[in-house]
């Protein structure tokens, strides 16, 4: 991801993405809300700031878990503190991607364990 820092050509390319996860269209279809029928899909407005939103956040933890692929696996399963049980995930779905950097700040500086 640290690589894609700043580059406009692919930046949101779901391809690039998926190919970096080691995932599959439907999964990251998945990991980003959508219905796998539904036909917004990847090219939407909506689901390109989603991929925005999520490549950075990625690239926030990645040097924390040591690979993007460990911090995808953090993105979507890990709960987070103060947010009723929500991984960052289902808080980017909903638009609160600065509540998830804010709390990735947090951390950081160490209000969070």
């Amino acid at each position: 991801m640290e690589s894609d820092r700043g580059a406009d050509n692919g930046a949101r390319d779901p391809r690039t993405l998926i190919a970096k996860l080691g995932t599959t269209g439907n999964e990251l279809a998945r990991t980003l809300g959508l219905d796998k029928d539904d036909p917004r899909r990847m090219e939407s407005d909506d689901i390109q700031r989603r991929i925005g939103s999520m490549r950075e956040v990625l690239s926030k933890v990645e040097p924390r878990f040591g690979s993007v692929i460990m911090a995808y696996a953090w993105y979507r399963s890990e709960a987070l503190s103060g947010f009723s049980g929500q991984t960052a995930m289902e808080l980017v779905r909903c638009d609160r991607v600065q509540d998830v950097l804010t709390y990735i700040a947090a951390v950081d500086a160490g209000v969070h364990a």
